[in-house]
């Protein structure tokens, strides 16, 4: 159906097709399909008829961030949000990223943009597994949770072990930053083979949160750096 995003894609020069139909791929050069999409969709069948390529989101996203100094956004909960907050980070401080995310950017009133500078901010898709194709140089996990257990055979330790290939993606360079209070991200980042920064409330992590108040939809607080730095974040 139509939306909001149907809408900027047109305004912005897509060509916009209303249900799917195998002659809406003529012309097409590669056909890219989200994790929600069936393998007997008719516009995969039409592709794959005409031996048109067809790849997964996070195949088109890898390609995209291969050139870019990128930063992956994964975990169960929170990594649209916080997709959503380092975009805005990097863009109120001039920096005009790229970002790709699962939700709506408030903010920037869209999902996507193409910035103009190397950066780009992805929230990395865990559902199909997916995000092993994404070879960022800086992932960020919030936290790790049985959820789509369909897609690791109903085995959690086989879910945290693809969270573990999936931060070895990172160059010898890379960097991992984890959050100190889940459990299970602590569990794994020995295994990582990266340098890892932690952050969180949690008495060991590296950049600590102390003092958190909330007024309204605002949080006030104070991040205790490794160097013992007091910053206040309003």
């Amino acid at each position: 159906c139509r939306s909001i995003v149907t809408k900027h894609l047109a305004d912005a020069g897509a060509k916009i097709f209303i249900g799917h139909q195998a002659e809406n791929i003529a012309g097409a050069s590669v056909v890219v399909v989200s994790s929600a999409i069936e393998e007997n969709n008719p516009e995969i069948t039409a592709a794959k008829s005409a031996r048109i390529p067809v790849i997964q989101r996070a195949q088109m996203l890898a390609e995209i961030m291969r050139f870019r100094h990128s930063i992956a956004v994964a975990g169960t909960h929170g990594k649209t949000t916080t997709t959503a907050m380092l975009s805005m980070i990097y863009t109120e401080a001039g920096l005009d990223p790229t970002f790709v995310n699962g939700g709506l950017v408030k903010s920037a009133g869209k999902n996507a943009h193409l910035g103009a500078s190397r950066y780009l901010i992805a929230e990395a898709d865990e559902s199909d597994a997916s995000f092993l194709h994404l070879q960022p140089m800086l992932s960020v996990v919030t936290n790790i949770e049985p959820d789509h257990m369909d897609t690791y055979g109903g085995d959690f330790e086989q879910m945290k072990t693809i969270y573990v290939k999936f931060l070895r993606n990172l160059p010898f360079y890379g960097l991992a930053v984890m959050c100190a209070d889940d459990d299970v991200v602590m569990e794994i980042a020995p295994q990582v083979g990266r340098q890892v920064i932690s952050y969180g409330f949690n008495a060991n992590a590296d950049y600590r949160i102390e003092n958190y108040q909330q007024t309204g939809f605002q949080g006030h607080y104070t991040v205790i750096c490794p160097n013992n730095e007091r910053l206040e974040v309003v």
